[in-house]
C-alpha cells in the first residue's frame, strides 16, 4: 500500500513539474515565437537544458506537448461556439471567429506551432543551424495538429448534421476541408491583415453556407444541431 502511495505521489509530482515546464515554455514562446530555444526555456524554468531534455526528449517532444496543450484549449472553445444556443449561421460564424480570435490573440504561439522554423536561419550561426534544436520539419510536426483538428470537427459534424447515407464520409471531408480553409485563410490574414476579422468571418461563412443551410439537424441531446 505504501509503495502504491509513493508511486502515486511521484506521478503527481512529475505531472506538476511537467505542467510548470510547459508554462515556462509558453512564456518564452509568447516572447520569442518560432525562435524560442531550449536554452531560453530552460533558463525561464530555472533548470539546466539536460533536465528539460529528460522531460521532453528534444525540441520536437516539447513542441508536441505544447501543440496538444493549445489544441485541447482551441477544440474546447470551438465546441463551445458550435453548441451555443443560437441559429446555425450564427454558430458557423462564431466558430470561425473563435479560431481567428485565438490566432490573433497569441500570434507568436501560432507561428511557433505552424511555422516553427521561421527565423531560425536568420538568428542562428551555421553551426547552430545544423543542430537539431534550431527548427525542424514544419510539415512533420504541424500536419498532425491540423489532422487532429480536421478529425475532431468531422466528428462534430457527423453527430449534428444529417448528410444522408454517406454522411460520415462527407462529414470527415468537410471537417478537414473547413480546417484547411481556416488555416490557409487565417495564415494569410494574420500576416497581411487585408481586411477586418469580421469581414473575413462573413466571407468564409458565405463560402460554407450552401449545403450547410440545406442539411437537417440530427437529434442531439443537451444541445443544438450544427
Amino acid at each position: 500500500m505504501e509503495t502504491t502511495r509513493g508511486a502515486e505521489r511521484q506521478r503527481t509530482a512529475a505531472e506538476t513539474r511537467r505542467r510548470e515546464l510547459l508554462e515556462a515554455a509558453d512564456r518564452v514562446v509568447l516572447r520569442d515565437g518560432p525562435q524560442a530555444s531550449m536554452n531560453a526555456i530552460a533558463a525561464e524554468a530555472g533548470i539546466t537544458k539536460p533536465i528539460l531534455y529528460r522531460h521532453f526528449g528534444d525540441k520536437g517532444g516539447l513542441y508536441r506537448a505544447l501543440a496538444k496543450r493549445h489544441t485541447d484549449a482551441l477544440l474546447s472553445a470551438l465546441r463551445a461556439a458550435l453548441d451555443a444556443p443560437a441559429e446555425r449561421r450564427a454558430r458557423v460564424e462564431a466558430t470561425l471567429d473563435t479560431y481567428l480570435a485565438a490566432i490573433e490573440a497569441r500570434p507568436q504561439v501560432y507561428r511557433f506551432l505552424m511555422h516553427p522554423a521561421d527565423g531560425a536561419a536568420d538568428s542562428a550561426t551555421s553551426a547552430e543551424a545544423a543542430s537539431p534544436e534550431q527548427g525542424f520539419d514544419v510539415g512533420r510536426h504541424s500536419a498532425p495538429l491540423l489532422r487532429r483538428l480536421g478529425e475532431e470537427l468531422g466528428q462534430v459534424i457527423v453527430e449534428r448534421v444529417d448528410l444522408g447515407p454517406d454522411g460520415e464520409q462527407m462529414a470527415r471531408i468537410w471537417g478537414h476541408g473547413i480546417v484547411g480553409m481556416m488555416h490557409a485563410a487565417g495564415d494569410w490574414w494574420l500576416a497581411d491583415r487585408p481586411c477586418s476579422r469580421e469581414q473575413l468571418v462573413r466571407s468564409l461563412a458565405d463560402l460554407l453556407w450552401g449545403r450547410l443551410a440545406e442539411a437537417g439537424d440530427r437529434d442531439v441531446k443537451g444541445g443544438p444541431g450544427f
